[in-house]
């Protein structure tokens, strides 16, 4: 298995990015809210958007978190449904992709 230390800075980076983002979006959620009913109205709309990069967020870091255990298990890189290498420019576009293009179009629905 070749080395994937770019790949680790790469996910490293995104994930150091996401911790932030996460942060940012609980120090907004702490902010107090608004009297005014049309204001609060918007207020709620922000809240909406902001719960659902955090899920997006969180679920990314899950999914770089598992690309770093394969890495350091020496796992990285095959496809966890067939077992061949995923190919390296779907893992340049998805570092922290567990399956081929193959077993990836497979599981899509039609």
């Amino acid at each position: 298995m070749s080395d994937y230390a770019e790949y680790r800075q790469t996910l490293l980076a995104r994930r150091r990015e996401l911790l932030e983002r996460v942060s940012a979006i609980a120090r907004d959620n702490q902010l107090p809210t608004s009297a005014d009913s049309e204001e609060r109205a918007v207020e709620l709309e922000n809240e909406e958007v902001l719960s659902a990069l955090d899920e997006e967020a969180r679920q990314t870091l899950g999914l770089i978190d598992g690309a770093l255990q394969r890495i350091e298990r020496g796992e990285y890189g095959l496809c966890q449904s067939c077992g061949n290498p995923i190919a390296p420019a779907r893992l340049e576009a998805v570092p922290y992709a567990t399956l081929c293009i193959d077993c990836a179009d497979k599981q899509e629905p039609a």
